[in-house]
């Protein structure tokens, strides 16, 4: 037993005093690393899935069996129309979680550790927003799953489908950026979520996702026309339905580029000098 001690001492002592130290983690290592810890955090509080599956379901049947018939004139016409809008407004109103899980770890201390840490600055962000993609996912196919039991019939196919949801989620990953400086800038989570919800309902309302803009009074159709939500709404209601939507695609690919080219280096920017 005494000499079993004096062995596990002797390796103490070399571990100590060696000045052999172990290679900092890659890139993708500590991105997968940060992604699991969010997945992690959302196994031991499974309630906060809410938000990607009860509410989009329950705004799709409330908008499609209170408004339907009023808008459209017929139920399962309007469901073609709003599944498109609904899908948009529900990944893109989730996207400010990531903005608000930073802020958690700020106001916790955890962003000064992971600082220290020998690891690729931006791993934290990128692993949180890349779990959170796979959220965006989670909502889509839930709620897609959802209206075409409901008799949602998408004329595109399932590439034009398929096509739709990754032009989304491209778009939703570029509007994540924006919410990560809101949350280096604000204190705290409330004024972070009263913010971003400024933001975001006046957008997703006053867009196309729920009627029609050439319905609207002249100067809310032009505000509505050059919504970049409107544009994204109607790349992925013409992507599904399988017609032509080249220009809004086009539109969409570019607010995504400028939201990451602008949102991307200023967080960066802000995460490091953060006090």
């Amino acid at each position: 037993m005494e000499s079993t001690q004096n062995n596990k001492l002797e390796d103490l002592e070399k571990a100590i005093i060696s000045t052999h130290r172990p290679s900092p983690p890659n890139a993708f290592t500590s991105v997968s690393t940060f992604a699991m810890r969010s997945l992690l955090k959302t196994k031991h509080t499974p309630m906060a899935l809410m938000d990607i599956t009860a509410m989009p379901i329950l705004f799709l049947l409330m908008f499609t069996y209170l408004f339907g018939g009023a808008i459209a004139g017929s139920v399962q016409d309007y469901l073609q129309y709003i599944l498109p809008g609904i899908l948009v407004q529900t990944v893109v109103q989730i996207t400010m979680y990531t903005g608000l899980d930073l802020n958690k770890d700020l106001q916790k201390g955890f962003f000064d550790r992971q600082r220290t840490l020998p690891i690729w600055s931006p791993s934290s962000l990128v692993g949180a927003m890349t779990f959170d993609t796979l959220r965006y996912s989670i909502a889509c196919i839930i709620m897609i799953g959802v209206a075409m039991l409901m008799g949602f019939r998408p004329e595109g196919n399932a590439l034009g489908v398929l096509l739709a949801v990754a032009l989304l989620l491209l778009f939703a990953f570029s509007l994540s950026w924006v919410w990560t400086v809101l949350a280096l800038i604000l204190e705290s989570e409330n004024a972070l979520m009263a913010t971003a919800m400024m933001i975001i309902f006046p957008l997703t309302f006053l867009s196309s996702a729920f009627v029609d803009p050439e319905t609207m009074p002249g100067i809310l159709e032009w505000f509505v026309t050059i919504n970049p939500i409107s544009m994204l709404v109607d790349s992925v209601r013409g992507l599904m339905h399988g017609y032509a939507v080249g220009t809004e695609i086009m539109w969409t690919i570019g607010a995504s580029g400028i939201l990451l080219s602008i949102f991307g280096p200023l967080t960066m920017y802000l995460y490091k000098n953060k006090n």
